[in-house]
């Protein structure tokens, strides 16, 4: 029987009356131990959890090849390790392969898309702006709720009192026009800020401070920002055209280590064979020597030959008793 023992560590004591059960026990808890273990060992990608079966158990004859040292099974269980390591990594070619397949028809072209619309926009707002930019400070002029201000100061409280008027987070509002470009306000309520944007072709934005004047001078280096923000923009263009013309390169490409893989799943095919015709000849040894085990007299303990003896009685009787129906007629 089986009693569960005391701590922290889970363990079983083995008791009975023979010892073959005893033996039976263990072999069975090293056989499930093997299987945990293997489903390690071989590497099955992507490896996420033992389960109960496992064909890379090893087999009773690998077991024992293994124990004398044949040469056979040591190098299948390098194979073993080698194969599951190529395998990964011809999985992890073919996930790169399409995803390089995916970005050529259809991410790097929406980028390159939208990149391209993006710069046509900065360069209209470039040319815009430098048809209504004020070049003299005396000629400051800002529309703010239908009023024009032409003093920069006016105009930072006017945008203040704008600010605080505003009734709706996250809602935009219209409030008027600067060189050229309209302007909309709204109230971010993650970062508890004003957000101004303008926008004439493309749309830009900037954070609203507490100072009136400031807030003028915010707005005039973001104007002013546009041909910076269309160089990187262009970057970022050509950045995308370079991965993907790289990537037309790459696409197609077989994995590199195709043959290897190959020469080690045939020579893994051989020895597998080759472990299993000697898991055959072993069984077949077992059966025999089984089968003149139980045609020999009985040798070993007391407790043994009186239990042979006892059968061997048993069928004697069980024979007698239908001779004697025979002879009385009664079968």
């Amino acid at each position: 029987m089986l009693e569960p023992c005391e701590g922290k560590l889970s363990c079983t004591v083995l008791r009975g009356e023979s010892g073959s059960n005893t033996a039976d026990l263990l072999d069975q808890l090293i056989e499930n131990k093997q299987k945990f273990i293997s489903q390690i060992m071989t590497s099955k990608a992507p490896v996420r959890s033992c389960e109960d079966v496992d064909e890379a158990a090893l087999s009773y004859a690998e077991v024992k090849a293994l124990a004398t040292g044949n040469p056979a099974v040591k190098e299948k269980m390098a194979l073993d390790v080698d194969v599951a390591k190529l395998k990964l990594l011809k999985a992890n070619h073919m996930n790169n392969q399409y995803r390089l397949e995916d970005d050529i028809a259809r991410n790097f072209p929406q980028q390159i898309a939208k990149l391209t619309e993006i710069i046509d926009s900065y360069k209209a707002d470039i040319a815009h702006f430098s048809e209504h930019k004020i070049t003299d400070p005396e000629q400051f002029s800002m529309e703010i709720s239908g009023k024009v201000f032409t003093e920069k100061k006016e105009a930072g409280t006017a945008l203040l009192a704008v600010c605080k008027d505003i009734k709706s987070v996250d809602a935009a509002m219209d409030i008027g026009s600067y060189q050229g470009f309209n302007m909309r306000i709204q109230f971010d309520s993650w970062s508890k800020e004003f957000i101004l944007s303008v926008k004439h072709e493309s749309v830009a934005k900037v954070r609203l401070g507490a100072d009136a004047l400031g807030n003028i001078t915010r707005i005039n280096n973001l104007l002013e920002s546009y041909p910076e923000k269309l160089a990187e923009a262009e970057q970022r263009l050509e950045t995308v055209q370079e991965q993907m013309a790289n990537a037309k390169e790459e696409v197609g490409k077989p994995f590199p280590k195709e043959e290897e893989l190959n020469q080690k799943l045939d020579r893994l095919s051989e020895l597998n064979a080759l472990l299993n015709m000697d898991e055959r000849e072993d069984t077949e040894t077992e059966q025999s020597e089984s089968k003149e085990k139980e045609e020999r007299p009985a040798r070993g303990s007391i407790h043994e030959k009186l239990q042979i003896y006892k059968e061997k009685s048993q069928r004697e009787n069980e024979t007698g008793k239908e001779t004697r129906k025979r002879d009385f007629g009664l079968e």
